[in-house]
């Protein structure tokens, strides 16, 4: 945990502090930011309290009375749930505005993790409690340079898998292999991961024609489709390195043909897609450039408002991106305005996807993911950006 870096930016927010409280583990972000042992066995409740000016504050049961030893502050035990609150006034003394992983209506899932029961008490004891979602993003997504090195590692790794990956489609489809499914694919594509110093969380995903109508569609042995000549083919792959814990992801969707040109109807709807996701980089790049926020919520409206000018609105079913970390879908700014309304500022030093797709149930579908950098005043496409669609 960086407290000074922490009370910095609570006092640049305006904030009188910040309320971490946990039972049984419901809030991972807390130990993650705090710098805890996510491994500890939790059975009565603790509260750290971190104020803008001043030593941070604890309050743990009496049984488990050692759970925040390894963090700087004055310690208060409790045992009954009277003494808990009235621990809870005392460490809260002076402060009103604080700021708890809560989140208004829940509207950005990741961050509403505070249950409604503390709230209550809380604003009962006259504490206005405000969302910690920008802090969490500034203090859980904010990359270190060895962190956004991992992504490029991975990166440069999965962009030539992904080569190996078409050219090994294409020569089981023409050599008749009993191979050209998507099942089989997916363990070539995996194996070519772990040999590579690799890992996923599970996948990829290789979708054939109407399979890739289903934007998480996963093959099965039982489900595998073939891939044929005339297929249409969508793969979705990452990965992070497998020896580094703090490795962040890579994560990318790119679609092909085999043996054939594309159909009319598929190049409109790759250019759709294609154009939606440019819109959605370019606004980006205009505004850390000009040193403009951007919230993720703007990024999705203007990659959703160009597939809607085109007519297939009813077909882009997912937010436009997502935050990436040490998780796959972390805990910073998401490009939604449409499962959510995401109004974080998506920050310098992260990391995240862009990824506008459209799928038409019982035909095909098209997404094309790529990854973007943040920097002060730059936001740059990680790998390489697919133009047209490939010809396996």
């Amino acid at each position: 945990m960086d407290l000074d870096r922490i009370q910095t930016a609570l006092r640049e927010a305006g904030l009188d502090g910040w309320l971490f409280y946990d039972h049984h583990g419901r809030d991972p972000l807390a130990y993650r930011i705090l710098g805890l042992a996510s491994s500890a066995h939790v059975t009565r409740r603790w509260w750290y309290f971190i104020p803008a000016q001043g030593a941070p504050r604890k309050l743990v049961h009496r049984i488990e009375s050692g759970r925040l030893d390894a963090l700087p502050g004055e310690k208060t035990a409790y045992s009954t749930w009277q003494e808990m609150e009235q621990g809870v006034a005392a460490m809260l003394t002076g402060a009103n505005r604080i700021a708890m992983q809560y989140s208004p209506r829940n509207a950005v899932m990741y961050i509403g993790l505070l249950d409604a029961g503390t709230h209550e008490m809380l604003t009962g004891m006259g504490k206005q409690i405000v969302s910690s979602a920008d802090l969490v993003s500034r203090f859980e997504a904010v990359l270190t340079p060895r962190q956004m090195q991992t992504h490029y590692e991975a990166q440069q790794s999965i962009d030539e898998i992904l080569d190996e990956g078409w050219n090994e489609i294409g020569r089981r489809v023409r050599a008749n292999s009993p191979g050209a499914n998507e099942y089989s694919a997916v363990e070539y594509l995996q194996a070519r991961i772990a040999e590579a110093g690799l890992i996923t969380e599970h996948g990829p995903n290789v979708s054939v024609g109407p399979n890739a109508a289903d934007s998480h569609y996963e093959p099965t042995p039982a489900s595998s489709r073939s891939i044929e000549r005339g297929s249409f083919v969508l793969i979705d792959i990452w990965a992070k390195l497998a020896n580094d814990p703090n490795a962040v992801w890579y994560d990318i969707t790119w679609c092909g043909v085999v043996d054939r040109e594309p159909t009319a109807r598929e190049s409109e709807v790759f250019e759709a897609v294609r154009d939606a996701r440019d819109t959605a980089i370019a606004l980006i790049q205009q505004r850390f450039a000009a040193g403009e926020p951007i919230a993720g919520w703007e990024a999705d409206r203007a990659a959703r408002a160009v597939i809607e000018q085109r007519g297939f609105a009813d077909w882009f079913t997912h937010r436009t991106g997502h935050n990436i970390g040490t998780e796959l879908h972390g805990a910073g700014a998401h490009l939604d305005d449409f499962e959510s309304h995401d109004e974080r500022t998506i920050l310098p030093g992260t990391c995240f996807s862009v990824e506008p797709g459209i799928y038409l149930p019982g035909d095909f579908g098209v997404r094309l993911e790529v990854d973007m950098l943040t920097s002060a005043n730059e936001a740059r496409v990680t790998g390489r950006v697919q133009r047209e669609l490939v010809r396996i």
